[in-house]
């Protein structure tokens, strides 16, 4: 027997629960929960005890789709979840049934339009990174030492005036970034 399971939320506190609970209500969901918090937020308690709850057979019902999640992707991922389970979705405004075959497809095609959109900025990232590497711009983290203080640190090592612990107290470096950046001294034959 399919029971029907209601989810309600609103973003603040001070709005009121009354239209979507009568909504899910009238279609007739034996239990409601809800939360009274934005759909940023991933902990969920009302969403949480109703996943807990429903069972494969029931159906998750909402009044529209963004009291679910707040993005495609965010939806997705809970009606795949719910998919797995065997619990079906229904969203009342935007009249979407996953326990029919018109649902499933509308939602296969919103999962194929999300992948598109992620591909689409995949492909965005790595022409600009592209670009950017032709005009002499790598991108990442700058580097903990430049070639002048490569020079210094080397020159002042070479002079025997001062130790490694000393030359990297006074760069800030930490001695492997001594030893990274310093090519093995000729003369002494100490970095090893």
């Amino acid at each position: 027997m399919t029971i029907l399971i209601g989810y309600a939320r609103v973003s603040t506190t001070d709005q009121n629960l009354d239209a979507q609970v009568d909504a899910l209500k009238q279609a007739g969901c034996q239990k409601i929960y809800t939360d009274k918090a934005s759909g940023a937020h991933t902990e969920r308690k009302g969403l949480l005890e109703a996943l807990d709850y429903l069972r494969a057979g029931d159906v998750l019902v909402v009044m529209k789709l963004d009291r679910l999640g707040r993005s495609i992707k965010q939806l997705i991922e809970l009606v795949t979840l719910l998919d797995e389970k065997k619990i079906g979705f229904k969203s009342l405004t935007e009249n979407i049934d996953t326990t029919t075959s018109g649902g499933k497809l509308i939602f296969h095609i919103f999962s194929a339009l999300a992948e598109f959109e992620r591909n689409i900025i995949r492909e965005r990232t790595k022409a600009g990174l592209k670009a950017a590497r032709k005009r002499g711009r790598t991108g990442g983290r700058p580097r903990e030492i430049t070639e002048k203080k490569i020079e210094q640190i080397k020159a002042l090592y070479e002079s025997n005036k001062s130790t490694v612990t000393d030359i990297c107290k006074s760069f800030g470096i930490s001695r492997s970034s001594f030893y990274k950046h310093c090519p093995k001294s000729k003369k002494q034959g100490i970095f090893s």
